[in-house]
């Protein structure tokens, strides 16, 4: 399965049909109803960032939040998640250490009658989860892929054919295999990069192409790091690797300091990224990473909050707008898709600073 590459806006009447909590009339919201939010590590800066903006959302629409961080631990998860249910939630907001560890607590959540919004990592494996918020995670991978290639010279800009025309070397790079996420990343990548591979102008020395070979396990950047350097060792010697395709920041500057440890720098291959992190976007303008996507989760943290108010409310959330790609193993989960944004040096000020997301000051 993979997920559709365009968004498109989908009927609220049709959304209704989804099997939704409406039931049409204008029930009011509880008052200061408790709100509990599971985010899976603080060794992220978007997490933490993505934690304290639905925070602030809800607390400014009148609920109590209880916030908590897993530091990528799932029993520590299972736990907080039972937690707020003995509490009292209302309404529970999981962005998943393991998508498929937490039928358990799930389960009781659904027995108490609490819903469950899944944030940016998709729930496995339960019938009880009623939503789903995130990017277009396909497409992340398709950018991440196109950027890869435009930094090697082997595609423009605009699409069309570079002017490198000889063969380079590079290595793949996938997110957690207990993430989602991570699939339709790769996948995304490999429909833009397999007929490179495939006719060669796009050599993987190591061999490793398909996803169980190139994971990495809990988005750990020194993973990334020992798993490069043994790349090197054994596939490069006496030759250069031009590029690398990375799923997340973390891991990238893992893989740059892999580089720099076998002799790369200051010019380093085209090494891709995700989420924009400020140590990345730092390491694109100072010409090290090449790339990075940009998800702003300030509007993720929106969006949930909004969809958590209508369902809050006994509504469906009228944000939806796929709801065909997203199925956990049980069930297709009703989602709503924001669109990331491809960033490199050329264009890191007018998507980062002028929005606001960073601030010049920031990026010094």
């Amino acid at each position: 399965m993979r997920a559709s590459r365009f968004v498109v806006p989908v009927v609220v009447l049709l959304v209704a049909a989804c099997g939704a909590r409406a039931t049409g009339g204008q029930v009011k919201p509880p008052d200061n109803a408790l709100v509990g939010v599971t985010m899976p590590t603080t060794t992220s800066p978007r997490w933490i960032s993505d934690g304290e903006n639905i925070k602030r959302d809800l607390e400014s629409r009148g609920h109590r939040v209880d916030l908590q961080y897993a530091q990528n631990d799932v029993p520590n998860q299972v736990k907080q998640i039972e937690s707020q249910i003995a509490a009292g939630a209302k309404l529970l907001i999981v962005a998943s250490v393991d998508g498929s560890a937490l039928t358990k607590p799930l389960q009781m959540a659904a027995d108490a009658g609490i819903p469950v919004i899944a944030y940016d990592r998709l729930l496995r494996g339960s019938p009880n989860v009623d939503y789903y918020a995130t990017f277009e995670n396909f497409r992340v991978g398709i950018y991440q892929a196109e950027s890869l290639l435009t930094g090697l010279g082997l595609r423009n800009a605009d699409g069309s054919p570079g002017s490198v025309k000889e063969p380079v070397n590079v290595e793949l790079f996938a997110g957690s295999s207990d993430d989602n996420n991570s699939v339709f990343f790769f996948n995304g990548a490999m429909s833009v990069l397999k007929p490179y591979i495939d006719d060669g102008r796009l050599v993987v020395r190591s061999g490793q192409v398909d996803f169980q070979s190139v994971t990495t396990q809990r988005w750990d950047g020194e993973t990334a790091r020992k798993r490069l350097e043994e790349i090197l060792a054994a596939s490069y010697r006496g030759k250069k690797i031009n590029g690398v395709l990375s799923p997340y920041d973390g891991i990238s500057l893992g893989i740059l300091t892999a580089l720099r440890n076998n002799g790369y720098g200051p010019a380093f291959p085209v090494v891709t990224g995700q989420d924009a992190e400020l140590p990345s976007v730092k390491s694109i303008i100072a010409g090290e990473q090449y790339s990075t996507i940009y998800k702003d989760t300030r509007e993720l943290a929106t969006a949930t909050a909004s969809m958590a108010e209508a369902v809050l409310k006994d509504r469906t959330p009228p944000q939806l707008n796929n709801l065909n790609d997203y199925n956990n193993g049980v069930k297709v989960v009703p989602a709503f898709l924001l669109n990331p944004v491809s960033v490199d040096k050329s264009n890191y000020h007018k998507v980062l600073v002028e929005s606001g997301y960073y601030t010049d000051d920031q990026l010094r």
